[in-house]
């Protein structure tokens, strides 16, 4: 006999007395009091009432069941309506794990249906383990698109461990031990009551005719979750209450005792038990929503009318009460709320060591930590090592009516040779956000190549206190994105010149037969391949009746070997593969061309990756990609050339964003990496959809473009912004002293070699004249029509009268607010100001327009850009640059944006002219086209797709500690 600890005493003296009193156990039927039918056992209770008794349960429950369920299902079909009416399209599921394959019956069905529920059956077998179990049910756990977990028929050996499994805010049936935690401390706002507790409890009260307060309840054979259960809700409306098993030797005085009892299991044959006839009781020794019975008697048959069906019926209803309780609180859970963020303290030191000094100071949360923190699902990250994730794309899917949250891009000035710290303002700025002033914030940077990385430029994780940690991982490989990207790249340029070959070697017939072969006696086209008939017009699709004529027009493509446009890549900064000759091998068969390699950031792949927005739509681009003509004159494609499939393999991880941190722990997507230069030079759009939807409506998403907002920033708005369909509320413009001052005539500056003193020493006047490239940089960001904001990146040379001049002037020229950070040496704190401005900036009018109608030539679009942006005269095309235009236009290509490689040291194609130059002609040396990226892109002067390395690269500066394995000189 187990009491509860509040009424052990009463129920001691209350059993002794009826023990007394009682004389033999006379065997009779549990019988119904006045006006209430009685509850039953299980068939096998000797009854002294006969088809009487049997009649009256039969005409009571059903009449309670259909008013006690029916109540309970119009409940939840209006609050499932009231949810619907903000989210139309959600339909609840409820997946029902049981063990073998018999069915849960068609009452739970036809509730479910009536309701406006989905319920999947997941059946499994019979000789299952408790691990094999418990990985199913962490799967079910981890998909969003269900929203309650039952468990039936699951050996009672391990139900304890499988239950547990359940993640508690799926657990409609509200029997985990968290669940249970929550209803014992009374927390009913976050706990999940148990249908069958919930459903003893309505009919107790009804059956009582009264309240239950103060009554006497025996919880007769009740175990376990139940029993702890009713034990809370029963003592909440003041019952006494009583536990017991049925062999207990006082079992008949305590009977005689009760007021109500509740049958938790089948009273077993050879227990005598005498009930009196004014007692109610309620039968929940069948457990239908669990599957199992209790151990003991059998219960009656199908065709008998069991009053047990009373609780099972109504348990049924409020477990799908449950069920959409529990989805308005997952759809609750969706919405973005201000992030229970553990922000890492920074403890700034001066001077400030090194930026990998600094990175390894301080020990990064573990990556799956951040993202749960952030809203991430288990199953929509994979981890990499301890600091970094791939996000999956099914996030979006899931978090689609979410709001977006502000969008807002950092840009430039014209920087010099060294950088200006974009990054770093970037980083600076989320940190200020979230650590400082608590609003969610995301920093979505491009990936560093290789190239800078060893060559001039170093690293691109920020710098000082503001940087993505560890700045080792961010710098080198990452998760393998840019290897990914120049695999697909190179097999693209194999597959070009390996076609050529054999079409130069092969009949028809020949080529034929082996890109068709016989499989089995049988030939078949793959799917590709039938795609290449329907574009080619040829509506056969049996392969053993093409015409000859068919067949030639299907397997020549008959690529011109002088208008192959697409090169291979390689990640490492190489001057002396920007020319070389392929195919001097005699295999080869004297089949040798010129070529070229170009970095790999600069692959039309890379461009893909930054502006796709899903893994279908990456396809579709590859597909479209143009790598030559034919020699009729027409484009030849990646899809002509069988491979896009193969494309899409390699680069199905490389399309999820990766997640990393700050140094302060908030959270940074780095995903894809183009030059602003050579490409579009921006991250990714489905990092940045992915952030916008993370951070909530009121949350911030900072991005940053390439170089100069001449050239990042109006390709971001004119390239990124149209594939995307996101429109930037601020745009942050980076600034410091020691560029400005450049731009005012100060001596050049040379990476690697000492700032002369004109940079280190107050000059106002240089700074006065520099700003001129700042104005005009403002002016390029109102084209527009989105607010700026001016970012002073403060360094320790730069003198408290010279910042305030480059404010006062930024001011003046029409940014709305021009603040000094000082991130790089304090961390977010030091940004808390250009965060504050940035907000305020965000609620102003936003005004957003392109620079240019798509439908313009592309000849007018180049000119608007040359002299809207970058203050040219005019342009001037070579005669290779116009015939491509010609050809771009003749074969439907007119329609894309532009994306001018032009060098990012000036306004104009003259690295050695800084300010604001006027008057130049701007000239067009080439034209080539980015079909699959969605972009013409012109080339400026003698731009190179290769950088090279200098005389002393940073490699000299980089080694590895043998023993502890860290990585040095790094920056």
């Amino acid at each position: 006999m187990r009491l509860s600890a509040l009424c052990r005493l009463a129920w001691r003296q209350a059993v002794w007395r009826a023990a007394r009193k009682s004389g033999g156990a006379a065997r009779t039927l549990l019988c119904p009091s006045k006006g209430c039918p009685a509850l039953l056992p299980h068939r096998g209770i000797c009854s002294t009432w006969g088809c009487l008794a049997k009649q009256q349960v039969a005409q009571g429950s059903g009449r309670l069941q259909n008013s006690l369920a029916r109540e309970v299902i119009e409940n939840s079909k209006k609050a499932l309506s009231s949810l619907q009416i903000e989210h139309p399209t959600f339909k609840p599921t409820l997946s029902i794990v049981q063990v073998g394959d018999d069915d849960l019956g068609q009452e739970m069905r036809s509730y479910a249906d009536e309701i406006g529920l989905n319920i999947v059956w997941s059946c499994l077998p019979r000789d299952y383990t408790e691990s094999e179990v418990a990985d199913e049910i962490i799967k079910l756990n981890e998909d969003h698109n269900i929203h309650g977990l039952v468990l039936r028929h699951f050996n009672k050996s391990y139900t304890s461990k499988i239950l547990n499994a359940v993640k508690p805010e799926k657990d409609v049936n509200g029997v985990t031990d968290v669940n249970l935690g929550r209803l014992v401390h009374g927390d009913m706002n976050e706990c999940v009551i148990p249908p069958i507790a919930s459903a003893v409890i309505q009919l107790l009260e009804k059956l009582a005719n009264t309240s239950l307060d103060g009554k006497k309840v025996l919880l007769l054979g009740v175990e376990g979750p139940l029993e702890v259960s009713l034990q809370c809700l029963l003592q909440r409306k003041g019952v006494v209450t009583m536990s017991c098993p049925w062999k207990m030797k006082q079992l008949q005085a305590t009977l005689h005792d009760a007021d109500l009892v509740v049958v938790g299991s089948a009273k077993p044959k050879e227990i005598p038990v005498m009930w009196r006839s004014e007692m109610t009781a309620v039968n929940c020794s069948y457990d239908f929503l669990h599957g199992w019975h209790s151990s003991g008697e059998q219960p009656l048959n199908d065709n008998d009318q069991t009053p047990g069906e009373v609780v099972n019926q109504l348990a049924m209803a409020i477990c799908l009460q449950n069920l959409v309780k529990l989805s308005e609180r997952w759809i609750q859970a969706q919405q973005c709320k201000e992030w229970n963020l553990r922000c890492l303290k920074l403890q700034p030191l001066s001077p400030v060591p090194s930026d990998i000094e600094i990175s390894r100071g301080q020990s990064p949360k573990a990556v799956d930590v951040l993202a749960r923190e952030i809203g991430l699902l288990t199953n929509e990250i994979e981890i990499y090592g301890q600091t970094k994730a791939k996000v999956r794309l099914s996030l979006l899917e899931r978090l689609k009516d979410q709001p977006d949250g502000n969008y807002v891009l950092v840009a430039g000035i014209t920087p010099t040779p060294l950088g200006e710290g974009k990054s770093t303002v970037t980083i600076g700025l989320v940190q200020a956000l979230t650590a400082h002033l608590k609003v969610n914030s995301f920093a979505c940077l491009r990936q560093p190549s290789q190239g800078p990385t060893f060559g001039v430029k170093g690293g691109a994780a920020g710098g000082g206190y503001a940087q993505v940690i560890p700045m080792e991982e961010f710098n080198l490989h990452l998760t393998g994105d840019i290897h990914a990207i120049t695999a697909a790249n190179n097999l693209l340029a194999a597959a070009i010149d390996a076609r050529i070959l054999h079409e130069s070697t092969q009949s028809d017939k020949a080529l034929y037969n082996r890109l068709v072969p016989l499989v089995d006696g049988v030939r078949k086209f793959s799917a590709i391949q039938f795609a290449r008939l329907k574009r080619l017009g040829i509506n056969n699709t049996d392969p053993a009746t093409l015409t000859e004529e068919e067949i030639h027009r299907f397997v020549r493509l008959g690529i011109d070997p002088s208008t192959i446009t697409w090169q291979r890549v390689v990640d490492t900064n190489d001057r002396f593969l920007r020319k070389i000759t392929i195919g001097e091998a005699s295999t080869e068969k004297k089949f040798s061309r010129l070529a070229q390699f170009d970095i790999a950031v600069a692959s039309e792949i890379m461009a893909i990756l930054a502006l796709t927005t899903s893994l279908s739509d990456m396809k579709e681009r590859m597909g479209k990609i143009v790598v030559a003509n034919d020699k009729n004159g027409q484009p030849v494609t990646a899809e002509d050339l069988g491979i896009t499939g193969a494309l899409s393999v390699l680069m199905k991880d490389a399309i999820k964003p990766t997640l990393m941190q700050t140094l302060e722990g908030t959270p940074v997507f780095v995903h894809a990496g183009p030059f602003a230069n050579i490409a579009h030079g921006n991250s990714s759009v489905l990092a940045d959809k992915i952030a916008l939807k993370l951070v909530g409506k009121d949350g911030f998403v900072v991005t940053e473009a390439g170089f100069g907002a001449d050239i990042g920033m109006e390709k971001f708005f004119n390239i990124k912004c149209r594939a995307s369909g996101l429109v930037p509320r601020v745009v942050v413009l980076v600034a410091t002293v020691r560029a400005l001052k450049m731009h005012g005539g100060g001596p050049n500056v040379t990476a690697g070699a000492p700032l002369k003193k004109e940079y280190t020493e107050e000059n106002l006047k240089l700074v006065s004249d520099g700003c001129s490239n700042l104005r005009k940089q403002i002016e390029i960001a109102q084209l527009f029509g989105v607010p700026v904001v001016v970012a002073l990146n403060v360094f320790r040379t730069d003198s408290p009268a010279e910042i305030d001049l480059v404010c006062e002037i930024a001011k003046q020229s029409g940014a709305s607010d021009a603040v000094p950070c000082n991130h790089w040496s304090e961390g977010g704190r030091g940004s808390v100001k250009l965060a504050q401005a940035v907000r305020r900036a965000a609620n102003q009018q936003n005004s957003f327009r392109y620079l240019y109608d798509l439908e313009l030539p592309i000849v007018e679009k180049i000119r608007i850009i040359a002299q809207k942006v970058y203050g040219a005269q005019d342009i001037e095309l070579s005669p290779t640059a116009q015939s491509q235009i010609d050809r771009y236009s003749q074969q439907g290509f007119g329609n894309l944006p532009i994306c001018m490689a032009k060098t990012h040291l000036s306004l104009s194609h003259m690295p050695e002219r800084k300010g604001v130059p006027t008057g130049f002609i701007l000239p067009i040396s080439d034209v080539r086209a980015s079909i699959g990226a969605g972009f013409i892109y012109p080339l400026v002067g003698t731009m190179s797709t290769m950088p090279g390395l200098p005389t002393r690269p940073c490699f000299y500066d980089i080694d590895l500690d043998p023993e502890t394995e860290q990585v040095k000189g790094l920056f």
